[in-house]
């Protein structure tokens, strides 16, 4: 960042080359991209961008295919196209992160490593063609921490990547003390942890069948991973042992705001809650998360701001997915900027 884009003291943000103010640019923190170098690279998982027997297109992860689902020639693949819709929406920066049907946590981890590594590779590239616009987060096999790991400080330190990328359902839980020096080691890096459900059972259709009509494992089936992200993340005392860790829940934290209450009173029932909970109360534990504030409606946004207070919010859009908005961003949406730059140490 140039010293002209730099913010004033007072937070608002000048036009290099011109002495008037300029509105607060807007950061994107939830937009997803997929590379064409990582097709196939896992095997027989694939990932596969084809077509069935009547032309329909779908994308293959294993034994799952999201069908209809044609991602060339739109802005996932795209750049050109990516730069163009993020100017109509008016999106200054945007990270960039891994798609959550390739997070390939339930797979064999030498092949999961392997996928990393080329996908990491290929996302440094493209942010590199535009500092300007785009960040990249790290895609990492997470079944494996300590490869995870050492993946992790190859792309911070070698790609110049600059967050981590995962999902939320881990073969063992997020509070598991495997994973504690995967924390440690994001802590010593200084970058953030995105934490964002997928819609498979590692790559294979969702375990629960329910599941699997409907699209419900979008609808339901993200809320439901991301509320258990968030309860392992405190109750397992995740916060606790790593008090400077940052992590941030896509989609609101998923059925958080709704459930506040009934975390709140079973903190408060169970021996089994960390001293902190105990102490302090969930919501004061949720608070020191991340959300993106990606949310459907206003009453959603009300609750999740009433749960979590407005200072752990960022900006997001699922940018290219079913649910991007369709206007340019709004007034509150440039008013979590400061956070985001927070967050992404900008």
């Amino acid at each position: 960042m140039s010293a002209a884009e730099r913010p004033n003291q007072k937070g608002v943000w000048r036009q290099p080359n011109s002495n008037g103010p300029k509105a607060r640019r807007v950061i994107d923190l939830h937009a997803h991209i997929v590379l064409e170098e990582g097709f196939g690279v896992a095997g027989r998982y694939g990932p596969e961008l084809a077509a069935d027997g009547d032309g329909v297109p779908y994308f293959r992860i294993g034994a799952y295919r999201m069908k209809p689902m044609a991602y060339r020639g739109t802005v996932f693949m795209d750049v050109d196209k990516r730069l163009a819709l993020m100017d109509q929406l008016g999106i200054d920066l945007q990270l960039l992160s891994p798609n959550p049907l390739t997070m390939f946590h339930g797979i064999e981890a030498d092949v999961a490593e392997r996928f990393c590594r080329v996908h990491n590779d290929a996302m440094a590239e493209v942010v590199a063609r535009h500092p300007d616009r785009l960040l990249g987060a790290a895609a990492l096999p997470m079944q494996d921490p300590e490869a995870a790991c050492r993946e992790l400080e190859r792309a911070v330190k070698e790609l110049g990547l600059t967050a981590a990328h995962t999902g939320t359902d881990y073969p063992f839980p997020l509070y598991d003390p495997r994973l504690d020096d995967f924390y440690r080691t994001l802590v010593a890096l200084n970058v953030p942890l995105f934490l964002h459900p997928a819609s498979t059972d590692g790559a294979n259709p969702p375990a629960d069948e329910r599941l699997n009509h409907f699209d419900l494992g979008l609808i339901v089936g993200y809320a439901y991973d991301e509320s258990l992200a968030v309860a392992n993340l405190v109750f397992g005392g995740v916060l606790e042992r790593h008090p400077e860790v940052d992590i941030c829940i896509s989609h609101g934290g998923g059925a958080l705001p709704f459930l506040m209450g009934r975390y709140e009173g079973m903190a408060r029932l169970r021996s089994w809650a960390p001293e902190s909970v105990r102490e302090r109360g969930f919501r004061f534990e949720a608070r020191k998360l991340w959300y993106d504030a990606h949310v459907e409606g206003e009453a959603a946004r009300h609750l999740l701001l009433k749960a979590v207070g407005q200072e752990r919010l960022v900006f997001g859009t699922n940018f290219g997915g079913w649910d991007t908005p369709s206007s340019p961003a709004t007034a509150f949406d440039a008013s979590l900027t400061p956070n985001a730059e927070k967050l992404m140490r900008l």
